[in-house]
């Protein structure tokens, strides 16, 4: 197991090159990729958030390392595809309507993906339809940043499409952001509030009933 850990260690110094190159090396000596995975790099980008969380690091560090996740998915994704490992669950993310900010956004993503969970990114300056279609294709979570005040109505907005279309005991709905609160959330009627990305994986196993999994 001492492969998986250079993985890890090398994942939260955001080194993107040596991950990739440990991961092949990995592969090539026999260790499944779902170990790489759930042993490697998952526990790696804990220690990131856990890090972060606790602001022992900076977020150009997380950067770094939300990068190196990346280009370990760009490898490590289609291999886990083929053999028929499946993510934790679907999360389509996007910042809202009327906001173009996208750095929490992605870092929320690359956190997202490092947990287990598949990941579809809808940009930034993302309508409430757009949510409202993407929901129909199946996603377990959407999840709602925003950074300016003049765009967080959207995220009521986007809300209240879901119900009109139905569709809205269907899934879970998450926000963050800046500006963004607890009792914003609740205001509005969202299932969960992330304060920053290393809280975002917990909660959203914890909307759906899987906080258990590490």
């Amino acid at each position: 197991m001492d492969d998986l850990q250079q993985i890890a260690d090398n994942l939260i110094k955001g080194r993107a090159t040596e991950v990739k190159e440990l991961i092949q090396a990995t592969l090539d000596a026999g260790i499944s990729p779902k170990d790489i995975l759930n042993k490697g790099l998952i526990p790696g980008m804990d220690v990131v958030g856990d890090k972060f969380g606790k602001k022992e690091i900076w977020l150009a560090e997380v950067l770094l390392s939300a990068r190196a996740m990346q280009a370990a998915m760009s490898l490590l994704g289609p291999i886990l595809a083929a053999s028929g490992v499946k993510p934790i669950a679907k999360v389509a993310l996007g910042t809202v309507e009327g906001d173009i900010h996208e750095i929490g956004k992605n870092l929320v993503g690359a956190m997202l993906r490092g947990g287990g969970f598949e990941v579809i990114d809808l940009g930034i300056d993302v309508a409430p339809e757009k949510f409202v279609d993407v929901v129909k294709q199946g996603v377990s979570i959407i999840g709602m940043s925003s950074l300016v005040s003049t765009s967080m109505a959207s995220m009521k907005t986007t809300i209240e499409a879901l119900e009109k279309a139905g569709l809205r005991k269907q899934v879970k709905v998450m926000v963050g952001g800046a500006i963004v609160t607890q009792t914003y959330a609740d205001k509005i009627g969202a299932d969960g509030y992330a304060p920053n990305a290393a809280s975002a994986v917990n909660k959203a196993k914890e909307l759906l009933g899987l906080s258990s999994l590490s």
